[in-house]
């Protein structure tokens, strides 16, 4: 009989069959990336918010066009992440283009907003020139 160094006899034991499958099904889990499925909806989501920014003019104000490009251009990585099934990445990237395309919808309709005060300060200016109240 074997014995380890404290004279006790050695016991050669391969580990259980469910450790191994375990240990077997954890190495499947982590070598194919976790399989995060395809972000459809955040990507429907970012190319929702672009075309609202096209819709109110963001690309009239310098601003909100440089916010417009940063949405139009991590769309399209993210578009090539999704066809290399990097999702996890890819739906990150979608966010950040969400959140830009929003923003430069915001500036364009806040310089709207303003452009349009300014046109009513005009005519009440003009109204009280020529003498109406």
């Amino acid at each position: 009989m074997n014995r380890s160094p404290n004279n006790k006899p050695a016991i050669r034991r391969l580990a259980s069959p469910a450790a191994v499958l375990a240990a077997l099904l954890g190495l499947a889990a982590v070598g194919c990336g976790g399989s995060v499925p395809p972000p459809n909806d955040q990507l429907a989501a970012s190319q929702a918010a672009i075309r609202a920014a096209d819709e109110v003019g963001a690309e009239t104000d310098p601003q909100a066009t440089l916010h417009l490009k940063l949405a139009r251009e991590q769309l399209e990585k993210a578009k090539k992440l999704i066809e290399a099934e990097d999702n996890e990445s890819a739906a990150r990237l979608l966010q950040r283009a969400e959140a830009d395309a929003e923003l430069a919808l915001a500036i364009a309709k806040a310089r709207s907003t303003e452009a349009q005060a300014q046109e009513a300060l005009k005519q009440v200016e003009q109204l009280e020139q020529a003498g109406v109240k």
